[in-house]
């Protein structure tokens, strides 16, 4: 069975970059019949907090990406302790006792003798006699992962193809701090182990980290989950601006989108599909293949996003939005205003226009005419045909027709220049109040 996971650390809210990755690993599982996981990495006891928890939680539900189940890193402290000490017996983690300002030097001078900053593994030459004194001068040592350097590091990923590292250019990756607290790499690895990972998307970011994780499955004995790194989200002008890539949920909602608005956008950007209005996720399943992504960077567009949204809130059908429409708004009013909205706020301002009071101001020529039109519309039969049967009778009273015809009504019965269809606008206001509106903008 395919399992996949979305492991945010809670030291902040979501957004865009993650919501993405989280939809993909969401879409990946769900296209399969398969699981998809909830992980909160919250190893960082300073930084994380339970209001980012609750604000992830909320924002998953509020995307529609439920977890098949969830999982805390503070819960498992003990099953990364037990793998941790099996790779000390292994040899495969060792003690470093090097200050953060050694380091720092180390990799100034590397620097300065055009080499790559790689750790010089001088603690490895440390013998136990050595190692004591400098626990007993109170240097306590971090932790660090031995990577082999017998060969190169392969995968074959799902995106991007072949990959290889050569693990002798890359840092021993410090596993564990001085203070006995987590680092990323290794509690992932053995997570990704219990939890029986099949896939793991993330960004293009992550590519060191995998090749130097690969190593760690090998060492705790197990096969690795497959990885997808997708190409990271770009601006319309290149980079993603710092206002763009912090874009999180509560920004969306305040914009007014649909979350499957969102859901559709980021779906198919960067990959080679077209981006579509869709009602429902389901719709993107079936075509759903990481072999339909690109290796050019994403571009993610807010003015494309609600331009989706619009014509996504075009095609939803009032039982799908009934619950968040103003009380009293039935299918056929629904069907009659959605053709105007941009998000599904405005369908409270088109409302009002319908049951409300309305504005309109008219010259003289044109109160005269709208005077002759309460007249016509007390005869009227009232029905869907009204506002056709109107405005032809108004056209031959008056020769008017075009603009000219058409303004002035809907002026004095929507206080509006633009609008939805008056065909289905006028039985919604209704006779009394339409003839009322008349009667008024031509006083």
């Amino acid at each position: 069975m395919v399992v996949t996971r979305f492991a945010p650390s809670p030291t902040g809210r979501l957004h865009v970059g993650n919501i993405r990755t989280a939809l993909h690993n969401w879409m990946w599982a769900r296209a399969h019949g398969g699981r998809f996981l909830l992980r909160l990495d919250d190893t960082d006891a300073e930084r994380s907090t339970e209001e980012n928890v609750v604000a992830i939680r909320a924002d998953l539900a509020w995307l529609g990406l439920s977890p098949d189940a969830e999982a805390r890193q503070s819960d498992r402290f003990a099953l990364y302790e037990r793998r941790f000490e099996e790779l000390r017996a292994a040899g495969r983690v060792y003690p470093c006792y090097e200050t953060a300002e050694e380091l720092e030097l180390k990799r100034k001078i590397l620097a300065g003798r055009g080499l790559p900053p790689i750790y010089d593994r001088a603690a490895l030459q440390l013998d136990d006699a050595q190692r004591a004194a400098l626990e007993a001068d109170g240097h306590q040592p971090h932790w660090r992962f031995l990577l082999d350097h017998d060969e190169p590091i392969r995968w074959d990923d799902l995106i991007r193809g072949p990959q290889q590292l050569d693990p002798s250019r890359l840092s021993d990756p410090v596993i564990r701090r001085a203070d006995g607290s987590w680092l990323y790499m290794l509690p992932s690895a053995i997570d990704d182990i219990d939890m029986g990972i099949t896939h793991v998307v993330r960004g293009e970011d992550h590519v060191t980290n995998t090749g130097l994780q690969l190593q760690m499955f090998s060492a705790l004995g197990a096969t690795p989950p497959a990885f997808a790194h997708e190409a990271l989200l770009v601006g319309s002008e290149g980079k993603l601006s710092k206002r763009l890539g912090s874009l999180g949920c509560d920004a969306f909602r305040e914009e007014g989108i649909e979350p499957i608005a969102l859901i559709a956008l980021l779906g198919r950007i960067g990959t080679s599909l077209p981006v579509e209005p869709v009602a429902s996720p389901d719709a993107l399943f079936a075509d759903f293949d990481f072999a339909r992504f690109g290796r050019a960077p994403a571009r993610f567009d807010l003015d494309e996003l609600k331009a989706l949204n619009a014509r996504i809130l075009h095609l939803l059908d009032h039982a799908a939005v009934a619950d968040r429409l103003p009380a009293g708004m039935d299918a056929a009013a629904w069907e009659a205003i959605r053709p105007n909205m941009t998000r599904l706020s405005d369908a409270a301002d088109w409302w009002s226009v319908v049951e409300g009071s309305v504005e309109s101001a008219l010259d003289d020529e044109d109160r005269a005419f709208v005077r002759q039109a309460a007249e016509l519309a007390e005869t009227a039969t009232w029905d869907a045909g009204t506002w056709k049967a109107l405005t032809g009778q108004l056209n031959a009273a008056t020769g008017r027709k075009g603009k000219a015809l058409f303004l002035p009504l809907r002026l004095a019965l929507t206080g509006r220049e633009h609008g939805p269809d008056m065909n289905a606008l006028l039985p919604l206001i209704g006779r009394d109040r339409a003839i009322a509106r008349l009667r008024a903008a031509g006083s």
